[in-house]
């Protein structure tokens, strides 16, 4: 089948690459959001998607929205049979999704009906799911409501940061979204509506949804930090400064609430239940470095506190 492949963000670099090396389908065309300012030097920089169209030699659109007739001209000029889309940032208004005869097929980091939206997997690991995968579904008006042709599961690990989940869920997300439009393109797969049980939604996720609440339990605080790595960020403020916080451990010892506690085996900090071990931090302006050097160059002060 003739395509137009729709991402932008590197969780799509697996499935435009493995369309790309296909026998059964052409990618003719790439949409994905314009090049933006990104980084400390504050370049204009390529998306992930725009960059591997590039290096193969792939015609590239970046519509600042895909209602511009421009864009819509392009489209179907191109006449794909099929327009995959995996994390592209923008939604699709009426007229585009009826020009590919074959409409625009999803790749969902979720098992739908379960976290429709923008951030399934940072809500997956949140709730504690032990289970989640991704799916693909016929995008229509809804928010990811359209029916679902197949899925793939992966078990969350108890370790798991939303970037480690996200990126096994790339590659066997490329694999079922290749065995999709095969079987699209054969006939031998249809699609299936959603369940009305167990809808639940994923909305994006902002950077105060990694500004950890002490007075929650271990465990919802370790999901939390897990849930926001690598983005938005697990953050707290110590000593009036703020503090990026990496993936901690949970200890079987009870602090005050917020108190942080200096010893050589570590840095602890109290919480709802028991306290947790910080393992890597970032002080602002800093790097990433062991949390016992951040808090002997701190100095903090005895019966220092987290806020």
């Amino acid at each position: 089948m003739r395509l137009v492949f729709a991402g932008t963000p590197e969780p799509a670099v697996p499935s435009l690459r493995r369309l790309i090396e296909s026998s059964r389908h052409e990618v003719v065309a790439v949409v994905t959001r314009p090049d933006a300012v990104a980084g400390r030097g504050r370049k204009v920089s390529r998306s992930p998607i725009g960059v591997l169209a590039d290096e193969h030699g792939i015609p590239v659109l970046t519509p600042r929205r895909p209602s511009e007739p421009e864009f819509i001209a392009q489209l179907e000029e191109l006449a794909p049979d099929c327009c995959p889309v995996v994390a592209y940032g923008a939604l699709l208004p009426q007229r585009v999704l009826d020009i590919p005869r074959h409409g625009w097929i999803n790749l969902h980091f979720s098992l739908l009906p379960a976290w429709r939206g923008a951030a399934p997997v940072q809500s997956a690991i949140l709730a504690g799911d032990e289970i989640t995968g991704a799916s693909t579904f016929q995008i229509e008006a809804g928010l990811d409501t359209g029916p679902v042709f197949g899925t793939v599961t992966e078990k969350v690990r108890v370790t798991d940061t939303a970037g480690e989940l996200l990126e096994r869920l790339s590659h066997s997300g490329a694999h079922l979204l290749e065995s999709t439009l095969d079987g699209i393109e054969d006939g031998s797969v249809h699609a299936v509506p959603q369940s009305l049980d167990g809808i639940s939604y994923a909305p994006k996720v902002e950077s105060e949804a990694g500004h950890i609440r002490w007075e929650e339990p271990a465990l919802a605080i370790s999901r939390r930090i897990r849930a926001v790595t690598p983005a938005p960020g697990a953050w707290t403020e110590a000593d009036g400064k703020r503090l990026k916080l990496g993936p901690v451990d949970m200890v079987e010892e009870i602090l005050p609430e917020r108190s942080i506690e200096v010893r050589k085996s570590g840095v602890f900090i109290g919480t709802a239940t028991t306290a947790v071990r910080l393992n890597q931090v970032q002080p602002q302006g800093k790097k990433m470095m062991n949390a016992l050097d951040w808090a002997r160059g701190a100095r903090l002060q005895p019966g220092a506190v987290v806020a």
